[in-house]
């Protein structure tokens, strides 16, 4: 399955999206107001989230809400925390989630093939009949929903919050705006977006002293390794120029490693180089509203104030 969908975030199809990340990004941007307050969350990081999910899936341009809000519901329910929403409520708009992507699917299997999500699973030899099963067709669309959603937006707005908590890093970066790839992944790595992942061990095993047996469940704590002191030096401390950063585990390791790693630094890096180029400062004004979840470690508001060079 990753396989079939990995040319949507080929090389080739980055050198093609860049153009385009960065007329969006320069869009909203320029339509954002300077000196007045309002919440970078909404303004910035979920729409242009939102648009980048909307090309990777050729997804309608004016239904593109929904990608964002199917992606917090999958990732809120009582057992995260989440007291808001109930397991029938979730239920029901995941149902909704697969029926619109189950009318996308059978449009895009009778057309030729593009360099879209949908269009390259419905084609793929491997992949074709998933709608067949709907719980895993749906699984997989949650997978790439997820993961296309949280990491980038919450490292959008993450970055922002830690040049705030770390103003002599700010200062750094403008001193030396070829910081700003080291800078991308050092807010990944120190925002840790998605904050754990689960497995269930296949077979018996002994891992550093300790022994696993098969059926266990297992917890891999991404935000524990992107602060492990023996390769993080000051690894609570956010660096711009920090030697290492990207050897944060945000995005997984080897065949689970999140196969759109690329194109979310490229957002991150286009965003703060535009950033540069029209502010003195992104201004925070007050405390963040964070996700209620123990798994996604994310925002759902900054109040922020630009200000302009």
């Amino acid at each position: 399955q990753r396989r079939a969908a990995q040319p949507a975030v080929a090389p080739t199809q980055l050198a093609d999206l860049e153009g385009l990340i960065r007329q969006r990004v320069c869009t909203i941007l320029d339509e954002l107001p300077v000196g007045e307050e309002f919440n970078w969350v909404d303004r910035v990081s979920i729409e242009l989230t939102t648009q980048m999910l909307a090309t990777l899936f050729d997804f309608p341009f004016e239904d593109r809400h929904l990608l964002p809000y199917w992606s917090d519901v999958a990732t809120a329910s009582p057992s995260t925390g989440r007291s808001d929403v109930t397991f029938e409520e979730r239920n029901k708009v995941l149902q909704e989630c697969l029926n619109y992507f189950g009318q996308l699917w059978n449009q895009r299997k009778n057309e030729p093939r593009k360099f879209d999500f949908i269009s390259l699973l419905a084609h793929d030899p491997e992949t074709k009949d998933m709608l067949d099963n709907p719980m895993e067709f749906l699984g997989n669309l949650i997978l790439l929903i997820v993961g296309g959603n949280d990491t980038t937006r919450n490292s959008m707005t993450g970055g922002v919050l830690q040049l705030n908590r770390f103003p002599e890093q700010w200062d750094k970066l403008k001193a030396n705006p070829d910081l700003v790839p080291n800078m991308v992944s050092e807010i990944i790595r120190y925002q840790t977006p998605l904050g754990h992942m689960r497995r269930t061990a296949l077979e018996d095993i002994e891992f550093q002293g300790k022994h696993i047996k098969k059926g266990d469940r297992v917890v891999m704590w991404y935000i524990s390794g992107n602060r492990d002191e023996e390769v993080i030096e000051e690894a609570d401390k956010f660096k711009v120029d920090r030697e290492n950063a990207r050897r944060h585990v945000s995005f997984g390791f080897g065949i689970h490693r999140c196969m759109g790693n690329r194109v979310a630094e490229m957002q991150l890096r286009i965003l703060w180089e535009e950033i540069l180029n029209r502010f003195e400062r992104v201004e925070v004004v007050g405390e963040p509203e964070r996700v209620l979840s123990n798994f996604v470690l994310g925002y759902t508001s900054l109040p922020v104030i630009l200000h302009a060079k």
